[in-house]
């Protein structure tokens, strides 16, 4: 082995992810081109043409890469105990796939017009919505299922509200966590009081 350092991710397809997305977050999805990319990348546009055909593409196999561990979380949810222990597991792996897909989440806060236009919004939509189906009761009240509806949200929220705040970023992830853990848990015992 040569002492070449090696690139976070080698091949070229996810080369050409991290550089699209590296570039998008720049200067914008709708600014960047395709030969910006191939250029950064120092290959040709027929190069970057062989795995990816326009911006879209790139886009969204970035999404489907790094959001498939959500994917994975609904079906395992599906096949588990509608119980509390599975609510909050479900939650924490959720954190988990928010945590390793960060740039593609900080991406789509800071381009959400661009991402509603995309295939990839309607996925996202969808996803959020088979999460909080396991995570609420199936007759629930309204004022429940809003407490799940919120307990995702506030864990993108936290991604992103928190990121600037001094202190160490694993306690953060875990107190937006826990305020997560509390609507659902109040939302899965309604009778339950503070």
């Amino acid at each position: 082995m040569g002492s070449t350092p090696q690139p976070r991710r080698g091949n070229t397809r996810q080369r050409i992810q991290d550089v699209a997305l590296e570039l998008f977050a720049e200067q914008g999805y709708e600014k960047t081109s395709l030969r910006e990319i191939s250029e950064r990348l120092d290959v040709t546009k027929a190069a970057l043409y062989y795995h990816f055909k326009t911006k879209e593409d790139i886009l969204v196999s970035i999404f489907d890469d790094l959001n498939r561990p959500v994917e994975e979380l609904i079906e395992w949810g599906r096949g588990q105990p509608h119980s509390l222990e599975t609510k909050k597991e479900i939650l924490r792996r959720y954190s988990e796939a928010l945590t390793a897909a960060a740039p593609l989440f900080q991406f789509m806060q800071e381009n959400q017009a661009t991402v509603r236009e995309l295939s990839i919004g309607k996925t996202i939509k969808d996803r959020v919505v088979g999460l909080v189906d396991l995570i609420k009761e199936p007759d629930a009240p309204l004022t429940d299922q809003v407490r799940c509806f919120t307990a995702l949200f506030t864990m993108h929220a936290g991604m992103f509200a928190f990121k600037d705040f001094e202190g160490d970023p694993e306690e953060k992830r875990e107190a937006v966590l826990e305020v997560a853990f509390d609507l659902v848990t109040r939302a899965h015992n309604p009778g339950a009081t503070e």
